[in-house]
């Protein structure tokens, strides 16, 4: 049969207070049950001393005239049963027989030979010799012994009856206490009846929120905290999964492929772009996201991440691996992401467009550098006539010359920068890397412009921090604050003030300001300023001498070193490039 939680309680305290009831009861009863017996003995004790002292005074036993105690009975009570036994147990007096030759020797009656060891004892048994029920109290007095009894009847048992007003006492406190019992466990099991309830609905996943109820209690309280976290949980959990199912269905829809693998390298999701972009760059056709790493094409994605798992849990960054797969006329862009539960994300990015856009530019640059190569064939042109006209006036000869000079240092420099775009898009990897210290690259740069900073009357503020160090590229470095600089002493004008400095880092990046004082330049121009040869003004480049490239290989730069970099107007005048350097790169 099954038992509520309230009818559990209740029965167990039932049981647990009955037996506690029982044993109070008993051993009050047994406690006042002894005191009325042995305040019945000491009157029965005042009754043998009375005899005794009779014995002793009159030397009754001495002049063998026991029978003269039947003048004292009268002065005891008359129910009262007197007996004198000797040391070897037989009766020499005794109220209640008439004839003692007949009566069997008493030194084995049990309060007899409770007083032989202790003194005194006493007893409640039927007289085989009268036939009647005794309470019999004995008590040695050396050389014999003095026995009183009263009859057993009904008066005697009343003395030696125990008060029942203690029982009935503790039998109202009993149900008074089962009454409270049963309040307490009514209020006690609908706490927990409710917590029950509601345990069963939430693992049917339908709660009623509505319907449930606790009572005014602490336990009702717990009750009613724990219903309202679990809604809270529910909720919460409602809100993720309605969160995850956005996410898949971006997975699902984005452009990229994605996969994302469990620590023990399984397949926990994929979408159909990654295995459409998997199966383009495979030979052979592949069904099992597993096995991706047999390929050959993602060794070098497996290598990074055996070698950076498992991954370290108080890391501030995740691991990130990034590389680039050609296959069968397409381009994809990979990129490994290992997260602190060591799962990892594959990412694979279709950048065939945008790999044909640059091809594209380079093939215009490519183009470009073709056709300024007219101009070389001008100097050429130049240079032959004075060779070639011996009698030519020094004056013009010398014009002709530094025409020609100054058109082929613009040609060299442009063919130079042209070659370093290139190679940073282009062949990235070919660059050594190295620590460099920034600073120390930037004083460089100053030692190589003094001349033209001077001329121009430009100071500079290099208040980079000396322990600021990067892992990079030192040509690539040098360009950027090179190529800066060069800006500033070609369109911001002379007197101005370029200050330089990293204002802030994190646990991947440093962080600088470049500005100077200068002019600046028109809004609508900050965000074409790194495109290759745009000009703020169609005729800047050639008027300053510069192949308007400068910008775009500061942009190629910082980008190589995983940063960004941006341009804007200063408040107080001036053009400030801000921009970032990875620390380190992977």
């Amino acid at each position: 049969m099954h038992l509520t939680y309230k009818k559990k309680i209740f029965l167990y305290f039932l049981l647990v207070f009955t037996i506690f009831t029982v044993i109070i009861i008993a051993v009050q009863h047994n406690r006042e049950k002894t005191y009325k017996a042995e305040s019945f003995t000491t009157g029965l004790n005042a009754y043998a001393e009375v005899v005794s002292n009779c014995i002793k005074e009159h030397q009754l036993l001495q002049s063998k005239h026991i029978d003269s105690l039947k003048f004292l009975l009268p002065l005891l009570p008359k129910e009262l049963r007197v007996t004198v036994i000797d040391r070897e147990g037989n009766v020499l007096f005794d109220n209640d027989i008439d004839s003692l030759k007949e009566v069997e020797n008493h030194l084995t009656r049990p309060e007899i030979v409770k007083s032989l060891s202790a003194g005194s004892g006493s007893n409640i048994r039927h007289s085989e010799t009268t036939g009647t029920d005794y309470f019999y109290y004995a008590r040695y007095f050396a050389p014999y012994f003095v026995r009183v009894a009263m009859p057993y009847d009904s008066s005697v048992r009343s003395i030696l009856k125990a008060d029942d007003i203690f029982t009935y006492f503790i039998l109202l406190l009993f149900f008074s206490a089962l009454i409270s019992i049963l309040y307490l466990a009514d209020r006690f099991g609908k706490a927990v009846s409710g917590l029950k309830d509601f345990i069963r609905s939430a693992e049917n996943h339908a709660p009623d929120y509505q319907n449930i109820r606790f009572p005014e209690t602490e336990l009702g309280e717990i009750g009613n905290k724990i219903v309202a976290n679990y809604k809270m949980l529910e909720e919460s959990k409602n809100q993720l999964k309605m969160e995850q199912e956005k996410l898949l269905r971006h997975f699902h829809h984005s452009d990229e492929g994605i996969c994302i693998f469990s620590a023990n390298h399984k397949k926990i999701y994929a979408n159909t772009h990654f295995i459409q972009y998997v199966n383009t760059i495979t030979d052979e056709p592949l069904f099992d996201a597993d096995s991706i790493f047999e390929l050959k094409e993602f060794q070098e994605a497996k290598q990074f991440l055996e070698k950076n798992t498992p991954v370290n849990s108080q890391a501030k960054t995740i691991p990130i691996w990034q590389g680039k797969i050609s296959k069968n006329g397409k381009h994809f862009a990979v990129k490994l992401l290992i997260f602190n539960d060591n799962s990892y994300e594959i990412l694979l990015n279709n950048i065939s467009s945008l790999e044909k856009n640059r091809l594209l530019k380079q093939e215009m640059t490519n183009n470009i550098a073709h056709e300024l190569k007219t101009p070389v064939s001008s100097i050429r042109g130049y240079i032959e006539t004075i060779l070639e006209q011996n009698n030519l006036d020094p004056a013009k000869q010398k014009f002709f010359l530094e025409r020609a000079y100054t058109q082929l240092l613009r040609l060299s420099d442009l063919i130079r920068d042209m070659a370093l775009i290139t190679k940073t898009e282009e062949a990235s990897e070919l660059f050594e890397k190295e620590e460099i210290n920034i600073r120390n690259t930037i004083v460089e740069v100053l030692n190589d412009l003094e001349n033209p900073l001077k001329n121009n009357k430009i100071k500079v503020e290099n208040c980079v921090q000396p322990n600021v160090e990067i892992e990079g590229n030192h040509t690539l470095l040098y360009s950027i604050f090179r190529n800066l600089i060069d800006n500033t002493i070609n369109y911001a004008g002379g007197n101005v003030t370029i200050h330089i400095e990293n204002y802030t880092e994190d646990s991947e990046f440093y962080y600088f300001s470049y500005y100077d004082t200068g002019k600046g330049i028109e809004e609508e121009h900050l965000t074409k300023i790194f495109d290759r040869f745009y000009r703020v003004n169609p005729g800047r480049s050639r008027k300053s001498g510069g192949s308007g490239l400068g910008l775009s290989i500061v942009k190629n730069a910082v980008l190589f070193h995983k940063g960004q970099i941006s341009a804007k107007n200063r408040k107080d005048g001036g053009l400030e490039f801000i921009f970032s350097l990875r620390k380190k790169l992977y």
